[in-house]
This record gives structure tokens, C-alpha cells and sequence, in this order.
């Protein structure tokens, strides 16, 4: 397992199960990403043998309240149980190529989620986006825009006595 935190970049390799039944389960490398200048998403990429690793984006408070109870609906659900008396984190996800069911260790993934939260605290993604800066931009862009608007750049054919 594998901790990296740079450039703006919160990481992590564990090991997932892929759980096949209630008897058979396979293991996954995968690795949790957590980008600042994507504040809201999580995004995990699951090895599984395959020429293209599977990638799945979810929101990260939906995994933020799976470690604690069960969330989502849809393509993702989440929560928490206990499975040989150990803690994990049950991923449920569903898309048009077909449904998988994941086991990943709670302390592993708590561990990591504390880390996305001190890089980026909840409340604050937005800051993150640059959103109001870029507003600022536009409606200065506006403004200049709305000058060039009202002003007339062809003078009407029925201007009389050299009105324009």
C-alpha cells in the first residue's frame, strides 16, 4: 500500500475485494485520487487484469457518509458492515457493462478521506474552483460587452439631418 500526496493530489493503493458471492471474493489493486482543483469528486481506478484499468468518479461525500451509513442510490451505494469481525466499506456499483460489489477496509479508506478533508475542508470546495474569480472575469467581460452593445456600430438608414 502506497500514500502520495503531491501536487495538489491525495493517493492511495490498498487492495479491494471484488466480491464474487457470499463464500468468493477475488482481490483488486485499485488506487483512491483525490484532486484539490476537482474538490467535490473521489476517483478510484480499479485494476483488474485488464489491458485499461476500470475507472469510477463518484462524489466525495458520498463516500465520506458510506464509512459511517448507508448512502447513495443508483450507479453508487455505499455502507459500512463488518465482515470476519472486520471493518469495511461495501461499495455497490452499477453501469451498462455490469454491477460490482467491493469490499475495501475501513480504516484504509477512513484514513485516506481524512487526508482529501484536511487538503480541502467540507464547506470549502468552492474556493477551489476559482468560480468567483472567474465570475468576477465574466461580468467584467459583461460589462465591457454590454458598452459595446448600446452603442450603435451602423447608423440607421432613417437617421435624417446627419443624426446618426
Amino acid at each position: 500500500m502506497q500514500n502520495t500526496e503531491k501536487n495538489n493530489v491525495v493517493e492511495r493503493e490498498l487492495e479491494l475485494k471484488l466480491v464474487l458471492s457470499p463464500e468468493r471474493s477475488v482481490p483488486v489493486p485499485a488506487r483512491l485520487a483525490y484532486r484539490v482543483d476537482d474538490p467535490y469528486a473521489v476517483h478510484i481506478t480499479f485494476h483488474i487484469g485488464s489491458e485499461h484499468p476500470v475507472n469510477w468518479t463518484f462524489a466525495r461525500e458520498l463516500l465520506v457518509e458510506g464509512v459511517f451509513r448507508a448512502c447513495g442510490h443508483g450507479d453508487v451505494r455505499i455502507w459500512p458492515t463488518k465482515v470476519d469481525g472486520r471493518n469495511v466499506v461495501l461499495m455497490a456499483l452499477s453501469s451498462p457493462d455490469g454491477d460490482a460489489l467491493l469490499e475495501a477496509p475501513s480504516a484504509q479508506v477512513s484514513a485516506w478521506l481524512e487526508r482529501t478533508l484536511r487538503a480541502v475542508p467540507p464547506g470549502t470546495e468552492t474556493e477551489q474552483l476559482g468560480i468567483d474569480d472567474g465570475l468576477a472575469e465574466l461580468l467584467a467581460a459583461g460589462a465591457i460587452a454590454d458598452e459595446l452593445w448600446l452603442r450603435d456600430p451602423w447608423p440607421s438608414d432613417e437617421s435624417t439631418d446627419g443624426e446618426l
